[in-house]
């Protein structure tokens, strides 16, 4: 008996002394630690990776047959690729990231104390939007806390009247709208190279020194110019400065599995760990919209690349290879739309992937361009390797059939090499990773994206490398979310419900619930029967969990808002019976046209009132106070703003109120998953409108947060 136990024991020390490192490296944020714990987090990542992929080249491969063979290291070469590609991003934050927030500071100074600031030019590219979405996009860019800007309307929209404010309207509208809100407007004829060719025409005749780009549903803080055009004063070769692109809306991933307070967005990690890195070694991704960029920089390289579906990467590449600078600011200064569907999630993402491979074979590419250093180059590289990643993740959701076809179980496993030599290397991942990139992602419920993915990201990869001349056309994703029924996205569903079956299949036959192929009896008959047959369930299992998670993901629930519906805390004062009676009230639910108060009975229905809204804690200002007329529900209202000039002023408070995006950490991952689990196999009821998390609302106390003005008096 004792020496069982003692084996047992043996097998579990690596993974007990891996995670008691890992506890004593993560006892404090890695931003409040020194360099040297996430240098020797990183090592240890490194060291127990190698460690695992020696024991799979000497130990791992099933080499009863040349078949079995080949396929042992046809997945061995597919896990090798993830992990190094993994170990690669990991690799790069080895010398730490760069935070310009101080440089920012100074540069803010800077600014202040300059007679004649830099003039900048502020280009919305548009491009069938609807006219409600870009007024408010126009009204934030208009009213940026910057004296020396001239803001423009860059239309390539569609001809046709229209007569709907949801509606993306004529070019008459969208003119009178930009006008109307003291912007120049510009249309050209035709829309050659798409969002690139929009921006190159309006060039000849913008005259200001900087130029910010923001997408026509990107809404900037009035600070931010503030915040960025200083940079300029303090480095003459900088040529670009980027900043997050956030959102207001979750998206279609977050929503459809109603996880939208446990999943975090891709951009979450890529803005707040992989570009700080990239920061540190000169290699900062221009993302397309919310960055300022000096004119005399992009004179130089032309105009903005058209080279590729990526216009932003490719330029930004141009610009460091000839000398200049980028930078990144971690500070979240405007925000966006996520796409509203799942398809439209996929085609944006497919549009990424196939403009970064263009980018990687141009001859101003990042591997043949001159000018880089080899670490720029590598990290640029690496950002593009990250799409490759599809092919590996779709064979190794194919291979579990070996087992079930073949009889062949391409991996030798056994309990005391999983518990000696994989266990360790999976919980480092699972302790360090979320701590490293500073809880912006966690281990494994980012994975849920690359189940949904695969198949489509996969047939690009493979399509744009074997007809490079192939250019799809550059389309627009939708910002439209108002959906009056379900929608299932039938171009993700079936190559996905195809491997579900395959693997369903599968799963079942190795259960016995089906007759075994020839080639799976045989291996049952084996005396490693038991051992391969749990491996194999094991991992069909998983497969068919995640093939799950990724066809529910694909269904998009009805959707009768067309607003983004910010889900809050904030104290406010309602004024009810002509101003006679005052409640202090806090808003749980908000959009441009309905709120949501608590307690509910401060607002009886048939009733109405005046509302405004405190002050965000440390910034802005009370909004403006609103006429509330409330519905039939106890507690909820129609906002009804008193003229136009109000209606912009509760717009620009809503969206544009400086601190209103925050970081949210990522959630304990265990609990998660557990939430997941929930949502998969008990359907989850949750509302149909827009949730946007922000701030804790623990943090909104009425107490010691500045109540607004009494509503008896005008709104601002």
């Amino acid at each position: 008996m004792s020496s069982p136990l003692a084996s047992l024991a043996l097998s579990l020390l690596p993974t007990l002394l891996v995670v008691l490192t890992c506890c004593w490296l993560t006892r404090r944020p890695e931003a409040q630690c020194r360099p040297w714990r996430r240098r020797l987090a990183i090592l240890l990542i490194t060291s127990l990776a190698g460690r695992y992929l020696v024991w799979r080249v000497l130990f791992g491969l099933n080499q009863q047959s040349p078949m079995a063979l080949g396929l042992s290291w046809l997945l061995l070469a597919c896990e090798g690729w993830l992990i190094l590609t993994g170990l690669l991003q990991i690799g790069l934050s080895f010398p730490g990231r760069r935070d310009r927030t101080a440089a920012a500071k100074a540069g803010e100074a800077l600014l202040q104390q300059c007679p004649s600031p830099p003039t900048v030019d502020v280009l919305i590219p548009c491009c069938g939007e609807p006219l409600a979405l870009l007024e408010r996009t126009i009204i934030a860019c208009c009213r940026l806390d910057y004296p020396a800007k001239t803001v423009w309307l860059l239309d390539d929209g569609p001809e046709y009247e229209g007569t709907d404010p949801q509606d993306d309207g004529s070019p008459r509208q969208r003119r009178a709208l930009a006008r109307s809100l003291g912007a120049r407007y510009h249309r050209r004829q035709g829309r050659q190279h798409a969002k690139a060719g929009n921006l190159n025409a309006v060039l000849p005749h913008c005259r200001g020194e900087l130029m910010a780009v923001f997408d026509a549903d990107v809404v900037p803080q009035p600070h931010f110019l503030r915040r960025t055009v200083g940079l300029f004063l303090r480095e003459t070769r900088l040529g670009f400065v980027q900043t997050p692109q956030s959102y207001m809306t979750p998206d279609p991933l977050m929503r459809n599995l109603a996880m939208e307070d446990w999943l975090l967005p891709d951009e979450e990690s890529f803005y707040r760990w992989i570009e700080p890195v990239r920061d540190s070694v000169g290699a900062v991704v221009c993302a397309g919209t919310s960055f300022l960029m000096r004119r005399r920089a992009l004179d130089q390289v032309g105009g903005f690349s058209t080279d590729s579906l990526s216009e932003d990467l490719a330029t930004g590449i141009q610009l460091i290879a000839l000398g200049w600078q980028g930078l990144f600011l971690p500070e979240k200064l405007s925000a966006g739309l996520a796409a509203p569907g799942v398809a439209d999630f996929a085609q944006q993402r497919l549009r990424w992937c196939r403009g970064t491979l263009q980018t990687l074979r141009s001859p101003r590419g990042p591997l043949r361009i001159a000018g880089l250093s080899w670490l720029q180059r590598l990290a640029f590289l690496e950002g593009a390797l990250h799409w490759f990643n599809a092919i590996p993740r779709l064979v190794l959701l194919v291979l579990p059939l070996s087992t079930g076809l073949l009889g062949i179980l391409p991996i030798n496993l056994n309990g005391a090499s999983f518990l000696m030599v994989f266990l360790p290397y999976w919980l480092s991942l699972l302790m360090l990773v979320s701590w490293l990139n500073g809880a912006s992602r966690s281990a494994l419920l980012p994975e849920l994206y690359s189940w949904l993915l695969t198949p489509v990201l996969a047939w690009a990869v493979v399509q744009t490398l074997l007809i490079p001349r192939w250019r799809p056309g550059f389309q627009v994703t939708s910002k439209t979310l108002h959906r009056p029924r379900s929608r299932l996205a039938w171009g993700l569903v079936l190559p996905l419900l195809a491997l579900f079956v395959l693997n369903g299949w599968n799963l079942l036959g190795l259960l016995s619930v089906l007759p075994p192929s020839p080639a799976m009896a045989t291996m049952l008959a084996q005396q490693q029967a038991e051992g391969n047959r749990l491996v194999g369930l094991l991992w069909s299992g998983l497969n068919l969990l995640g093939l799950l998670t990724a066809l529910r993901a694909c269904l998009d629930p009805p959707r009768p808002q067309s607003l983004p519906t910010f889900r809050v805390r904030w104290p406010a004062r309602l004024s009810t019976d002509n101003g006679g009676t005052v409640h202090r009230v806090h808003v749980c639910r908000v959009n441009e046209q309905v709120v949501v108060v608590e307690p509910r009975d401060a607002l009886a229905p048939g009733g109405s009132g005046r509302l405004a809204i405190a002050a965000p804690v440390g910034a802005g200002r009370a909004s403006p106070t609103l006429t509330v007329q409330a519905g039939p529900t106890p507690g909820h209202g129609r906002l009804l703003p008193r003229d136009q000039h109000q209606h912009r002023d509760w717009l620009h408070w809503l969206y544009a109120t400086p601190g209103r995006w925050h970081d949210p950490a990522a959630p304990v991952e265990w609990q998660a998953m557990l939430a997941l689990l929930r949502r998969l196999f008990w359907w989850h009821d949750h509302p149909t409108g827009l949730f946007i998390p922000l701030p804790n609302p623990g943090l909104a106390r009425p107490q010691t947060v500045p109540w607004p003005p009494s509503p008896q008096g005008h709104g601002a």
